[in-house]
């Protein structure tokens, strides 16, 4: 079930983990008429990638969303990139932050995993939160969110997975592609708040061999709020608004005999901020938002580089059976601004005065993985399907200051081996339909001996050290069967009712542990803290998918003994705590086809309850305290009007950002509450022989509002006190040939 409020989209309710290893992208890109059947369900024998298997969706017992490529093209065009268009759409996603950092933003009060094909993006030792932007838009098919926590990718998603499948291969002779020109601007029309976009694709298919060429750039300008003001910048996180993007993509294929295929893509995004503003502080106090001027911040501007290259070899008929394999290679680097005022933790009196050295980090990660899958009916019981296969990642990341050139978070190399079995029964003809499996985690960390930054910190009079002490590394290891088992029932085609559960894990981000170890003489391969976040997913659901009415409804509940929150430190950092952790909520949406041609009504809601074990005292267990706006998104409700009419369509959409208190022990301050807030978004395309012409607006009633992240943590940082942006008009003509 899924609550998302958007034009193309089909939802299947699926529930629970299956493990099968992803399947070679084959999607194809929306054609020429796309933009004229925006009303019209998308293929239901389409293949989710990310479910790691080649059975229809309505075969799996797991929450299943698919974005497709119509329905993305329209959400980057209103708001600008990947990860904003799944939040928008997705009521359980917690609202963005409108930074180039995506920490605090959950699904389901998780951490997602963000893939690409199938390629985790995410790092597990050391997450920099920019694992949203690795990819251009342009060059994504459609985006698949799997939700709850599951083991289907490895290592991360306890939240969910959001799966980007890259544009596919053609499927005609000869040449083909598009072209994508637009133009943003702020509504009274400031010279840098305008922006705007270019982007191209070439395809070519000649027999057996294939190839697509593309490239991307994007210049942003400053973002306004709803009074005309200029929304502040966060200089260490990174900033999306006033920055260049560039994306080159690539990818060469060949049929290998009548079912093989050989597949080899790349990619290489960057974005970075030009570092033309400082921050202004706001007033949390007087309601007056942070703001930004011109200036020239110290050190190089926060900037995301993301490469990936990888080759994956498929034959869906060998020996009867479906076989994937996969081979790849990223590589991220993560530069974070720095401030000399807002960088206590840098200080060392042995490189300068305490109170005046400027020092910035980078987080640099590596990533060689490899997945293999074999999937085939049972002979003689063709109606169990199994499937065995082989996961490994390797991974090595390290944050370091790069203006002393000093390590913060010292290397890290982790590495995960994971066979794992699956197996879905059809039963009295797929009436009922019985799925489950295992997955075996082996992870391995290994840290050298390294010490912690001196760590000083200053108030004007006195110098306060807490860092600087030797830690012992070691190699800590875990192994651990992760279950899942889910039961479909669909007496009716159309109407289904399912439940499930499945066991996922993620590493807590041991670069924000190690970095912050303050007692001397700590052992790594004793350290419990870096023990993983083992979470457990349980959902029942109920879906009707008849005529023009599409329906759903889920409630899931989640738990994991020692969970992983973001805890602010009052310095502007925020480090992990280890507590257990409960979560548990309802998703309802409503899609109806009405009679009056081409009219089509949506509606998604989310509430969502979270609380933690804040006191943890031994043998306890017990949570008593609310999940905050860092970790958990508010409830939440969508509405939306699609129409189409003849080369003409438009959308209408709000989305209801509800209030919310939070209580419990922890939680003593009413200035962490959220005051809610609504945003409505419309865009008109028209389709002519020579391209789509599209005009956007986002907030078009101009709405001033904090962002939620901004108005729920950090309630005495006026430096950290975001509006959200105002009524923003967005131009475009797209072609394709």
């Amino acid at each position: 079930m899924m609550m998302v409020s958007e034009t193309r989209r089909s939802r299947w309710m699926i529930g629970a983990a299956l493990a099968l290893v992803p399947q070679p992208v084959i999607a194809q890109e929306a054609g020429p008429e796309a933009a004229t059947t925006a009303a019209r369900p998308v293929d239901d024998e389409i293949v989710i990638t990310a479910a790691r298997t080649i059975l229809p969706p309505n075969a799996l017992p797991l929450t299943i969303d698919l974005i497709d490529k119509q329905a993305l093209d329209q959400q980057i065009a209103l708001s600008g990139s990947i990860t904003d268009a799944v939040a928008t759409l997705t009521p359980s996603f917690s609202p963005t932050r409108g930074k180039l950092s995506g920490a605090g933003e959950t699904l389901r009060g998780r951490s997602p995993l963000y893939a690409i094909n199938g390629i985790p993006q995410t790092t597990p030792l050391r997450d920099g939160s920019r694992d949203g932007f690795t990819i251009d838009g342009f060059f994504i098919d459609r985006v698949e969110l799997i939700y709850g926590s599951n083991a289907l990718q490895g290592v991360g998603g306890t939240g969910g997975i959001v799966n980007q499948v890259t544009v596919g291969a053609p499927r005609e002779e000869g040449v083909s592609g598009r072209a994508l020109v637009q133009a943003t601007t702020a509504d009274d029309f400031d010279k840098d708040g305008s922006g705007g976009k270019a982007a191209g694709l070439v395809q070519y298919k000649a027999g057996r061999f294939d190839a697509t060429f593309g490239a991307s750039y994007e210049r942003r300008g400053a973002f306004y709020d709803a009074r005309d003001r200029r929304i502040g910048v966060n200089l260490t996180q990174g900033e999306t608004q006033d920055s260049r993007a560039t994306d080159f993509f690539a990818r060469l294929g060949l049929a290998v005999g009548a079912t093989g295929r050989l597949d080899l893509i790349a990619n290489r995004y960057e974005l970075n901020g030009d570092g033309d503003y400082i921050a202004i502080a706001g007033n949390r106090r007087t309601g007056l938002p942070t703001s930004a001027v011109r200036g020239t911040p110290p050190g190089k501007p926060a900037a995301n580089r993301a490469e990936a290259l990888s080759l994956s070899y498929s034959d869906s008929d060998l020996f009867g059976g479906n076989l994937v394999t996969q081979f790849f290679f990223n590589r991220t680097h993560d530069t974070f601004g720095g401030e000399v005022t807002f960088t206590p933790t840098f200080q060392d009196p042995a490189l300068a005065p305490v109170g005046t050295l400027f020092d910035q980090s980078e987080n640099r990660s590596r990533k060689l993985g490899a997945k293999l899958s074999y999937e085939r009916a049972v002979p003689g019981f063709e109606a169990l399907v199994a499937t065995i296969g082989f996961d490994a990642l390797i991974d090595r990341t390290e944050q370091r200051l790069i203006a002393t050139n000093r390590i913060w978070v010292p290397p890290a190399d982790f590495r995960s081996l994971a066979p794992f079995a699956q197996a879905n029964l059809k039963l009295f003809d797929g009436v009922v339909r019985l799925a489950g499996g295992a997955r075996w985690e082996n992870v391995r960390v290994r840290i050298d001996d390294f010490r912690t930054l001196a760590s000083n910190t200053y108030d004007g009079r006195n110098v306060a050290t807490y860092g600087g002490v030797a830690v012992t590394g070691g190699s800590p290891k875990f192994s651990d069967l992760l279950f899942n088992g889910g039961a479909i029932f669909e007496p009716v085609t159309g109407v289904r009712a399912y439940a499930s559960y499945a066991q996922g894990f993620t590493m807590a981000d041991i670069g924000r542990i190690t970095r912050a170890i303050s007692t001397p003489n700590v052992r790594l391969d004793g350290f419990l803290d870096i023990q993983p976040v083992v979470s457990n997913n349980r959902e029942v659901g109920v879906e009707v998918k008849r005529g023009p009415l599409d329906a759903s409804t889920t409630y899931f509940w989640s738990s994991s003994d020692r969970g992983q929150l973001l805890i602010a430190q009052g310095n502007g950092i925020f480090e992990v705590q280890r507590q257990r952790v409960e979560i548990e909520g309802l998703e309802v949406s409503l899609a109806v086809q009405t009679p009056l041609p081409g009219l089509r009504v949506s509606t998604g809601y989310a509430h969502i309850l979270g609380r933690y074990d804040s006191d943890r005292a031994p043998g306890d267990g017990v949570v008593d305290t609310d999940l905050d706006g860092t970790n958990i998104s508010p409830d939440r409700l969508n509405l939306a009007a699609d129409v189409v009419h003849g080369p003409l369509t438009a959308r209408v959409q709000t989305q209801f950002y509800l209030s919310r208190t939070f209580r419990g022990k922890a939680n003593p301050n009413p200035d962490n509450n959220f005051g809610g807030y609504d945003v409505t978004d419309a865009q008109l395309r028209y389709q002519t022989r020579f391209g789509g012409v599209t005009l956007s607006a986002q907030n078009i009633f101009d709405r001033f509002y904090i962002d939620y992240n901004s108005d729920t943590r950090l309630p005495t940082d006026n430096f950290a006190f975001f509006a959200g942006r105002g009524r923003t008009f967005t131009l475009g003509w797209d072609v394709r040939f």
